[in-house]
């Protein structure tokens, strides 16, 4: 590992094409003495994409969290490649969102570049290099679906940078409960109407099932005609509204009823701690140990004289 003069000397050198780890130890030392580090937005999420009969459904819903606070509750989880391509993240929301306005920069060059269409499978490929390029470091997870000359496409990219080429799939913290329910509602000949419903119902069902999704879902319909984003089309967790009408003042409790019982009393017995005279401590005994802690010494008795007999009278 680098020491700090060594960094200098590379930082002196404009030698940046590398990772520096020189601040490597000093961050673990600052764990080790409790230091917290600020924690990353996360979209906790609940991520949606189908093939239906006529094009693409996405979907998401719109929380994002700070460890256990809700720091947004009607962010973007759908983003823009392309006109014909959009991409749901999961993950940490600056990773999610760098990565796709890089992917979204890069294909435009290609376009200008090639006078074309930009293929899903073009968009695809750069979002798993970068990412396998970073090990699973960059927290993005991915659904990305679009419509291009060869037909609709869903692809699950994972932050490893592996793909999965299914008709229909689901990312996030509430992965497991919106799964569920497509594999129950999914078919091939789906219509539009129908495939909104089964992506609302998908969502909902991580909205309810899991803490890091929330709030409101957004839709994205994409056809070969283009992409309509629907934002905030459903709002699946409403706030409650109070039932009852309050008129006591602040502060107060309210008394709702009031019961007084009678008590016979059976058996009375009343209990007196038994001190004798001597036995009780005087005052001045307990002023004399408390000025006084260490008992005196005796003195000694004097010594008795001893007369002989035929001294004094």
């Amino acid at each position: 590992m680098l020491s700090y003069l060594e960094a200098q000397d590379f930082q002196d050198k404009d030698i940046r094409c590398a990772f520096n780890f020189v601040n490597a130890r000093r961050n673990a030392q600052l764990l080790m003495d409790g230091y917290k580090p600020p924690l990353a937005v996360r979209t906790g999420t609940s991520i949606v994409g189908i093939i239906y009969q006529d094009g693409v459904i996405l979907g998401a819903d719109t929380r994002a969290t700070e460890g256990p606070i809700v720091s947004d509750k009607n962010c973007s989880k759908i983003h823009r490649l392309q006109d014909h391509i959009y991409c749901c993240g999961a993950g940490t929301a600056a990773d999610t969102e760098q990565m796709t306005q890089m992917t979204s920069a890069e294909l435009d060059l290609h376009g200008l570049n090639t006078g074309r269409q930009v293929p899903l499978i073009c968009a695809s490929m750069m979002l798993r290099r970068t990412l396998f390029r970073y090990q699973g470091h960059i927290s993005a997870a991915l659904v990305m679906g679009g419509v291009d000359k060869y037909g609709p496409h869903i692809n699950c990219i994972h932050p490893c940078g592996s793909i999965d080429k299914i008709p229909y799939a689901a990312m996030g913290s509430g992965t497991l409960a919106a799964m569920a329910v497509l594999e129950q509602g999914w078919n091939p000949a789906l219509g539009l109407d129908e495939g909104k419903q089964l992506v609302r119902k998908a969502i909902s069902a991580g909205v309810f099932n899991d803490l890091g999704s929330g709030s409101n879902i957004d839709l994205c319909v994409i056809t070969r005609d283009g992409a309509k984003h629907l934002r905030t089309e459903t709002i699946a967790s409403e706030r409650g509204e109070r039932m009852g009408a309050y008129s006591f003042l602040p502060n107060t409790t309210l008394v709702k009823s009031i019961s007084i019982k009678d008590l016979d009393i059976v058996d009375e017995r009343i209990y007196r701690p038994t001190y004798s005279i001597v036995q009780m401590p005087s005052i001045s005994q307990s002023e004399s140990q408390v000025e006084d802690p260490q008992p005196k010494p005796k003195p000694k008795p004097k010594p008795s004289s001893t007369y002989p007999s035929s001294g004094r009278p």
